[in-house]
């Protein structure tokens, strides 16, 4: 049977721009058909900017590679239009549990709370995930939008300049120049972009070694996270178990930094350790097998005048925490939109700085987590070692403990704190929705099936909770229309947006992250805070987040 990663979805073929005298210039080339590089297209092409995809495959991924997708990428799925395709063929999960030695410690529950329409992760082989954004690809072009995805076309040359950036593109009928306005950089972790362009990574490599094993069996295992420390059959090391769909199941397991990575992964080795952990009755059969080495580094810059950086090919972490694919989303997420408005003339160039800005302070706090994961996984001495059994052991019976135990932090979203597009404040609300943070799910009315965040959409939107509103604000070309809503029998919204306020305005960005917020309406405060957050007011982008 031919499975998905085998067969062409984007088979080379001729463009009208090979024949063209000159190079044609395209409004935004994005190079990279991954999943970063697809969700960055289709975001694009959903706000009628045209774009073309170059990528040196024809096809999806070849192994699992990211399998844990988070809440809040899986919003952003919704709005590019396969996020409920992603959940109902993925595995569902909230419980993580933990083990040290042969013995339970403890488990945990990633989403205690009701009302959120998305679960807390979902487990899904990565070649599913691409061709779903694939699908939706060709979907969008049968609407006629302008999006095109170009497969054997390997990027060979760069050419930044002040006013647009020209490429050098290899294919099967000899190379061509082409040009962008702007080009997104989505090509992975050994970017060969950001080689041509002489850039490099600042950060961390641990000395550690990790196998990657997909397997294929019937199990009964529940639909749980499960991470050892220390197990009876991995001695000394960890080992982590996900399910995933079509009776795949994730196994990772660690093996140590001095060994022969090529012998590690032959099947006459890999075998008899998948056995040991699984035991004797479990039949399985091997799909996928990988060797790793964390990495937690980043760029130091992720715009470099029109050509900007997303995903890994802007930073890597460790893969325990999910904090990958995951903050590849939210950089996208937080890039169309400024790129959106820059391109129309309703924002300054400056805005995109703030991409820069906001995306390295979420790159930073997940290279701070996965370093911490990695740091409490692989001790690196006896007093090390000795002070996280020990918090292993108490953990099993104290809860305050529990908290010291990281097995891979899970990947959370990132609140823009300190950020110069970020308005007022109001003290009497809830801190998980001040500004500069991703609005958290809410149910629309207490007996509805509609969601919060659906209605939202992206664009810039005045949320109205029980305070009247004009129906909309513009500001200069660019208008916020009103989402009214009431608590009445909704406690969760209450909970969530107003907290001690008896009324709530918020001002949401196109990325559904919060700009400002007010317990009452004031027309031009709200103005105000639209100007800051498209940057027509900011200064000071010379500095971080906080």
């Amino acid at each position: 049977m031919t499975r998905i990663f085998e067969t062409p979805l984007y088979p080379y073929e001729r463009s009208a721009d090979q024949d063209a005298e000159a190079p044609v210039r395209h409004p935004v080339i994005v190079v990279g058909a991954g999943p970063i590089g697809l969700a960055a297209a289709i975001d694009l092409a959903q706000q009628d900017i045209p774009v073309v995809v170059l990528d040196d495959n024809d096809k999806v991924s070849f192994g699992s590679r990211a399998i844990c997708f988070a809440k809040r990428p899986l919003e952003i799925l919704d709005r590019l239009g396969c996020g409920e395709a992603m959940v109902e063929k993925g595995v569902t999960w909230n419980t993580g549990k933990v083990f040290f030695d042969e013995r339970k410690v403890y488990e945990f529950n990633l989403l205690p709370e009701d009302g959120h329409k998305n679960p807390a992760f979902i487990n899904l082989q990565q070649y599913h995930f691409e061709k779903f954004l694939v699908d939706r690809v060709f979907d969008l072009q049968a609407q006629g939008k302008l999006i095109e995805i170009r497969g054997n076309s390997r990027v060979t040359a760069v050419d930044a300049e002040d006013s647009h950036v020209s490429l050098t593109v290899e294919t099967p009928d000899g190379p061509y120049r082409i040009e962008a306005d702007w080009l997104i950089a989505c090509d992975g972790a050994g970017s060969p972009i950001r080689a041509m362009m002489g850039l490099d990574f600042v950060g961390r490599v641990f000395e550690d070694n990790f196998l990657i094993a997909d397997v294929v069996m019937d199990a009964d295992f529940p639909t749980e996270r499960w991470f050892w420390f220390d197990p009876p059959f991995n001695r000394g090391q960890s080992a982590l178990l996900h399910k995933q769909p079509d009776g795949v199941w994730r196994i990772d397991l660690q093996l140590g930094w001095d060994i022969d990575k090529e012998k590690e992964k032959l099947p006459e080795n890999v075998i008899p350790r998948l056995k040991a952990m699984l035991g004797p009755d479990i039949r399985f059969e091997l799909e996928w097998v990988s060797i790793y080495t964390f990495q937690c580094r980043r760029m130091e810059k992720f715009r470099h005048g029109r050509v900007l950086f997303a995903g890994d090919s802007a930073h890597q972490v460790s893969p325990f925490g999910a904090r990958g694919a995951n903050s590849g989303l939210q950089d996208t997420d937080n890039l169309i939109w400024k790129l959106k408005l820059v391109m129309g003339g309703l924002a300054p160039e400056s805005l995109l700085d703030t991409y820069d800005m906001e995306r390295i302070h979420g790159a930073d706090e997940n290279i701070l987590n996965s370093s911490r994961s990695t740091d409490f996984i692989t001790p690196k001495s006896e007093m090390s070692r000795i002070f996280r059994n020990a918090v292993l052991d108490l953990s099993e019976h104290h809860a305050f403990a529990r908290p010291l135990v990281n097995s891979g932090r899970l990947s959370v979203p990132c609140t823009y704190d300190g950020s110069p597009l970020n308005g007022p404040d109001c003290a009497t609300m809830p801190a998980r929705t001040r500004p500069g943070s991703p609005a958290p799910d809410a149910p629309v009315s207490g007996n509805s099936n509609e969601w919060l965040l659906g209605k939202l959409g992206n664009s810039f939107q005045i949320l109205a909770i029980d305070v009247e509103t004009p129906p909309s604000v513009c500001v200069g070309g660019i208008c916020a229309d009103r989402v009214t809503l009431s608590t009445e029998d909704n406690p969760a919204l209450r909970e969530r947006y107003l907290g001690e306020a008896e009324g709530a305005v918020y001002l949401m960005r196109p990325d559904q992250h919060v700009a400002a917020r007010w317990d009452h309406w004031n027309d031009e405060a709200v103005r105000r805070a639209i100007e800051t957050a498209t940057g027509r007011n900011v200064s000071g982008l010379a500095g971080g987040l906080r």
